[in-house]
């Protein structure tokens, strides 16, 4: 990422005074490192320059075409693609070549963009954003300025990826971040997205006063998670694995979460679809040759994960501060 530009860009937001202790959160992570550091720079060293004769950010995939490749160049960049494995979110197609990610992030976001307040001029930030599709689409829908943050180095390298062909130009920065590692209440963003991201934290309340204290007064969150079917005060709390996971803390029923979202403060909460997820938009691919939905499922009771859960069903909510 270029610091002077995400400086540069943030000058004349309210962002701006805490441009310095996000950096420098960064470098600390980026210090951390990961054993595999070295492989996935060297595949971004070796990515060629190419011209970005046309560029893709409001289509369901995101991308960069210039001049045809040959079929060996296209060979080349399509190992040194596959080096980044495994690719969760997409899809891209850079230069010819298509990364056909393990899920089919454009449906989820076919979703969620009619709902969405008017991104243009926005200053975003996307909790747990993967390797940037989404923020791709956000800037695509006019967004000021993105801020995505995911503490996952390979993600953060994977939008480094796609930066590179797209080009370092856009006011979109990844930080690999946690929320916990924001300066609290920062009160300052239009727009905030938290997707698949709330199951995964060990205090559903605290995560939801965190997303709260980030945005301005009025601001809109954008709130996607799993759900269980259920009344009021109803939850799941796994024993052991959800759907393979192991990192699952809390799934409510959407009248549940619909009830923590006021009492953590916010207004106007309402749950806008439930969404079962299906092997259309969760699968394995070339590019993501791990587990994926298909082997979390009950294989004789599909309405069921493999260790006896509902299976996998999605909310969206939007609320305002």
């Amino acid at each position: 990422m270029n610091d002077g530009f995400f400086i540069q860009s943030a000058a004349d937001t309210p962002l701006a005074p805490f441009v310095g202790a996000l950096l420098d959160s960064a470098a600390q992570a980026w210090r951390r490192g990961h054993g595999d550091l070295p492989r996935w720079q060297a595949a971004i060293d070796s990515l060629p320059t190419l011209s970005a004769e046309h560029i893709e950010l409001d289509r369901p995939t995101v991308g960069v075409q210039g001049a045809p490749l040959g079929a060996g160049q296209r060979e080349a960049l399509h190992q040194a693609l596959q080096q980044l494995h495994p690719w969760r979110k997409g899809p891209f197609r850079l230069h010819g070549v298509t990364i056909d990610s393990e899920w089919r992030s454009d449906l989820k976001w076919a979703r969620v963009a009619p709902h969405l307040d008017d991104l243009r001029g926005r200053l975003v930030l996307d909790v747990g954003c993967g390797n940037g599709y989404y923020a791709w689409r956000m800037l695509g829908a006019g967004a000021r300025l993105v801020l995505g943050i995911d503490p996952t180095l390979l993600f953060i390298k994977q939008f480094e990826v796609v930066e590179h062909f797209l080009g370092s130009g856009h006011p979109l920065f990844l930080l690999p971040l946690g929320i916990e590692d924001l300066p609290a209440r920062m009160g300052l963003f239009d727009t905030l997205f938290s997707m698949g991201v709330f199951y995964h934290r060990r205090s559903p309340f605290d995560h939801l006063l965190e997303l709260h204290g980030l945005l301005r007064p009025g601001g809109q969150l954008v709130l996607e998670t799993l759900l269980i079917p259920g009344q009021a005060g109803e939850v799941l709390v796994p024993q052991g694995r959800y759907a393979k996971m192991r990192n699952v803390w809390f799934i409510p029923s959407a009248a549940t979460l619909l009830d923590w979202l006021q009492r953590a403060g916010f207004r106007q909460a309402r749950l806008l679809e439930q969404t079962p997820t299906t092997s259309q938009e969760q699968r394995r691919t070339e590019w993501m040759r791990f587990e994926s939905l298909a082997d979390f499922l009950d294989p004789e009771h599909p309405g069921r994960t493999i260790e006896g859960h509902p299976a996998p069903m999605r909310g969206l909510f939007l609320a305002q501060k």
